[in-house]
């Protein structure tokens, strides 16, 4: 790393770890570091709290839940009308907390981060969900709600359907799926969001810096060692792509992937040896 990237990431480990720290700083930490170098995450969180002060002054008499929703609903996607972005789903900047304030759209982690932001203010108490291939919420347990299309209620043959899409009919619904994420397992998965889509667009060094992120976070995570491996190849830093490849293999010597991972250093050490 440059010094400049070792400072980034010094910087986001002070951050990331701190549990004074809300979700929402630390969405909008990591826009700063990794596209919006002039952010002002006081200016954005400001901004949020307008519209959360906005939709808290919209409510009169009724405590009744449901209801609540349905006026968050009304609020979010008709009078401050954010949507789903359908047609650049794969923008990685649809991970950025402050992109989404300013377009109105984004896709449904950061839809949810701002959807259950917002109803804090009306007091009431939504929990993300990090169901497979799409972030959810859910009030309670008994409903289940999807910020990504307007806040539509999940019945548990939507769930299902979900799944199908995006796994086939082999993935079947399971309770746990369910299970309310944690604040840094949301953050981790923006930055695995990102990291795919920098990836895909052949931005290795943005992707790196993702993942290096996400070591802060999980220095041990086999995945993103295995990553490191692949991107370093990929940015010919030859030495470092072995060191990472090589430790992979000693933490997962059974991974499925393991042929792919030998082949890969087979390649990089003969790149060595040129």
């Amino acid at each position: 790393m440059n010094e400049r990237e070792v400072s980034l990431v010094s910087e986001w480990n002070t951050y990331a770890n701190n549990e004074n720290f809300s979700l929402i700083e630390k969405c909008l930490k990591l826009a700063q570091i990794l596209e919006y170098p002039e952010l002002s995450i006081s200016n954005e969180i400001e901004k949020i709290k307008e519209i959360g002060v906005n939709f808290k002054n919209r409510i009169t008499e009724s405590k009744n839940p449901t209801y609540v929703i349905s006026l968050l609903n009304e609020f979010l996607f008709d009078v401050e009308e954010f949507i789903g972005d359908l047609d650049d789903y794969y923008n990685p900047k649809n991970n950025f907390l402050n992109y989404v304030l300013e377009k109105r759209s984004g896709i449904p982690i950061t839809l949810c981060v701002l959807y259950t932001e917002i109803a804090k203010y009306a007091n009431l108490d939504l929990k993300i969900v990090g169901f497979p291939s799409h972030v959810i919420v859910k009030y309670e347990e008994e409903i289940i709600l999807d910020p990504f299309n307007r806040g539509r209620l999940l019945e548990l043959e939507d769930l299902q359907e979900i799944l199908y899409q995006n796994y086939g009919e082999s993935v079947e619904f399971e309770a746990a799926y369910l299970n309310q994420i944690s604040d840094e397992k949301i953050i981790i998965r923006m930055l695995r969001n990102l990291k795919n889509s920098y990836t895909d667009s052949f931005a290795y060094e943005m992707a790196s810096m993702c993942n290096k992120m996400i070591l802060e976070i999980l220095p041990e995570s086999p995945d993103e060692i295995r990553d490191m491996g692949i991107l370093e190849d990929k940015l010919e830093n030859y030495e470092n792509s072995m060191k990472y490849l090589n430790k992979y293999l000693e933490m997962e010597p059974n991974a499925e992937d393991v042929d792919y991972v030998l082949e890969l250093i087979r390649e990089v050490r003969e790149k060595i040896s040129q």
